[in-house]
């Protein structure tokens, strides 16, 4: 089947999407045995994120560092098909899925069972070096297993993904062709060095205006992953990006593994709407 296109899910042209960044699941060394505080913990972010204005959110397992390079333990998957079923059922905005470290089965599973609408895949093709060791982009197994499911989830992958450095030396532009073009990705995502990291803008271009020129129909959307905050989203969204991805800008003190704020969200979506007007 034909996904519904990436952007066509979101009620915005240019969506700002949040991050319900999980704590430590059970059997991560930070695991503190309370599962209930975790649902909850999940809900009010979300919550707090949709009733900020954002326009989706993204679901991860932030909290189980060292993150298993490719395959998660099944009780990992059951943990977190758990809790985005709770959210799928709490919010009425688009719901995303990224199983750490680069776990796309296990992702695009849960997106299928529980009704969720699109993956992000931090090594869809090429390779990369991480501190998980090497991980090599899967494509080939996700588009198919996305067939075997008959699942209509979107794939967001990142290009030249942050916490890694690409094995080899394709061009940013280049590496995101080849992961639209040859990965089929539905929307690529372009970041800086690491969580929070600003994303350089003359990335956001290259890589944009590159999709523009080559598309035969509609260009593959861009997202920018890191780095976005109030003041920086109308200048990403000048550069060419379709839509942001924000995480540490929405938490309270700025801190990632904090809860929320209602107040950064309402002032990150402000901004974005204010560039667009």
């Amino acid at each position: 089947m034909s996904p519904t296109p990436l952007l066509d899910r979101f009620d915005a042209t240019h969506p700002v999407v949040g991050m319900v960044h999980l704590p430590p699941l059970s059997g991560a060394p930070d695991f503190d045995g309370d599962r209930a505080a975790i649902r909850d913990r999940a809900l009010e972010d979300a919550r707090r994120l949709e009733a900020g204005g954002i326009d989706g959110l993204i679901v991860e397992n932030f909290g189980d560092a060292p993150f298993y390079p490719d395959d998660v333990p099944k009780h990992v998957v059951a943990e977190m098909t758990a809790l985005v079923t709770e959210l799928t059922n709490a919010v009425d905005v688009p719901v995303g899925v990224n199983v750490l470290r680069n776990d796309a089965d296990a992702a695009l599973s849960i997106a299928a069972a529980t009704n969720a609408d699109f993956v992000r895949i931090n090594v869809h093709v090429g390779t990369a070096a991480t501190d998980q060791g090497v991980l090599e982009g899967q494509a080939h197994d996700t588009l198919r297993l996305r067939e075997r499911l008959d699942a209509d989830v979107a794939i967001l992958a990142d290009v030249h993904v942050k916490h890694a450095t690409p094995v080899g030396e394709t061009a940013i532009e280049q590496a995101a062709l080849e992961t639209a073009e040859r990965g089929r990705a539905d929307g690529v995502v372009v970041s800086g060095v690491g969580t929070g990291s600003e994303t350089a803008l003359e990335d956001v271009e290259r890589v944009s205006s590159t999709l523009r020129e080559t598309a035969t129909d509609d260009a593959t959307p861009v997202f920018v992953g890191s780095g976005v905050t109030s003041e920086t989203v109308g200048k990403t969204l000048e550069a060419g990006a379709n839509g942001v991805i924000v995480g540490t800008a929405t938490k309270e003190g700025g801190e990632t593994t904090n809860l929320v704020s209602l107040e950064r969200v309402e002032t990150v979506v402000t901004a974005r709407d204010s560039s667009l007007s």
